[in-house]
């Protein structure tokens, strides 16, 4: 072999070998990402159960598994996954991010199941606005930029109510400089509904998220996955980069949607802030390298 094949070959397998562990020589694009822990629920240990074999993984360990095995060095958690809210624990996950040269992306609160801003009672309404407010102190704490609600319902019964709800969480955030973001989470307007076959079917009620950021003054946290159709995805991203504060979640599903249309309309509209990849499955670590393999080569 000359020696200029074999350099070029064991350049290509150098590369090969570096997508495999995530390894990408454009250290640019890698800063522009981060990963969900969410991902990696099914093997997380957890305080309830922690001889489960089948959960490896402990939640200090993940900036350095982030890091190592994917180059990146965002991490987004999922509320529940901190197994702790303690100083002493906080100031040690902290360093351990230090340790992976690794941040905070966002804290989402999804998890939180007993709270929501859309409740037509008022004092779960009361219970969501000093809960969230613990969690943007908690976000301070771990140098977090960003905290992420679900909005619930918003039914529009109480949509004024959810509006003023989040409002009240919105300004405390902009108080300790951390912002409060919200996520499409499958509806987006525009769907269709299901119908006699051979008819058309009516529209599906437009959803109010757009509507409700903009009058609480909070933040769109666009999400590539959830929507019913391509159509209403093209339209709503183009609304939502906009509104966003620097974070969007990405999907990864090529059989049902077009993840380099997603990312297109996303560089079109100017967005320059992170790509957070969510999606789990039987390997969480595979699924995660798949998603990272499709989107390094789309920003």
């Amino acid at each position: 072999m000359r020696r200029r094949e074999f350099l070029i070959g064991s350049a290509m397998a150098a590369g090969s070998a570096s997508s495999i562990w995530g390894q990408s020589p454009d250290k640019a694009k890698l800063d522009r990402i981060a990963i969900l822990t969410l991902n990696f629920d099914s093997i997380l240990k957890r305080l309830a159960n922690p001889n489960d074999p089948k959960r490896t993984l402990d939640i200090m360990d993940v900036p350095d598994m982030f890091a190592d095995r994917y180059g990146v060095h965002y991490v987004e958690v999922f509320c529940t996954h901190f197994l702790s809210t303690e100083h002493a624990w906080f100031s040690e996950f902290s360093s351990r991010l230090k340790k992976a040269k690794s941040k905070l992306n966002q804290i989402s609160l999804g998890g939180l199941q007993v709270v929501s801003m859309s409740s037509p009672d008022p004092v779960v309404r009361l219970e969501t606005i000093d809960l969230t407010k613990q969690w943007i102190d908690h976000a301070v704490e771990l140098g977090c930029p960003r905290v992420m609600v679900n909005q619930g319902t918003l039914a529009p019964d109480v949509l004024k109510e959810a509006i003023a709800t989040l409002k009240v969480m919105v300004d405390y955030g902009k108080t300790k400089k951390v912002f409060v973001t919200l996520e499409n989470r499958g509806g987006g307007g525009g769907g269709r509904a299901r119908g006699v076959p051979g008819t058309p079917a009516p529209a599906a009620p437009r959803d109010p998220l757009l509507d409700v950021i903009r009058a609480a003054g909070a933040w769109a946290n666009p999400d590539t996955g959830n929507f019913p159709d391509e159509a209403t995805r093209h339209a709503w991203l183009r609304e939502m980069y906009p509104l966003s504060s620097g974070s969007s979640h990405v999907h990864y599903a090529p059989e049902r949607w077009s993840l380099p249309d997603a990312i297109k309309i996303s560089k079109e509209v100017g967005y320059k802030g992170i790509y957070a990849l969510e999606g789990s499955g039987p390997d969480p670590y595979a699924t995660t390298q798949t998603m990272l393999d499709a989107l390094l080569p789309l920003i």
